[in-house]
């Protein structure tokens, strides 16, 4: 298994949206399924920095989205079949400063197995926010050189 992690191209956005598409309704299985849609991908990551990470036939299996002016990583997503083999370490290693830039991002309280993620990617609890199924972590990077 060989993982390539590069920048984001025009081209790889079909495949992200499914990707997107997919993961979420995977993910978020307390919230209908139509409450996702392909376009949302396009809405989500505008002016977002894009990291691709791809297998041996460059099909995309992941990708992280990072809102540059803040640190703040706005996505990571990886393709169910790709969990659990170092892709989103990867994606994350891949982002500019890491590891000693500190970055932030916000996860849904009921996502645990992303909370288990990041926790083990040395990732803090910094913050609490929103209600109920939108209850959300924010976490923020040692940028220590940890994780």
């Amino acid at each position: 298994m060989t993982i390539t992690i590069r920048g984001a191209e025009a081209a790889d956005a079909p495949a992200l949206r499914a990707l997107f598409l997919r993961s979420r309704r995977e993910t978020f299985v307390w919230q209908p399924a139509e409450a996702f849609a392909l376009a949302d991908f396009d809405a989500q990551t505008q002016d977002e920095r894009l990291w691709v990470a791809q297998d041996e036939a460059a099909r995309p299996v992941g990708f992280i989205a990072l809102w540059e002016p803040e640190q703040f990583i706005h996505h990571l997503y990886v393709d169910r079949a790709w969990m659990g083999r170092g892709v989103g370490r990867a994606l994350l290693h891949a982002l500019p400063g890491w590891p000693r830039t500190r970055f932030v991002l916000k996860c849904l309280s009921r996502n645990e197995a992303a909370l288990g993620f990041y926790g083990a990617c040395a990732f803090t609890e910094i913050g609490r926010g929103g209600e109920g199924d939108r209850a959300y972590l924010l976490l923020a990077s040692r940028a220590d050189g940890a994780g």
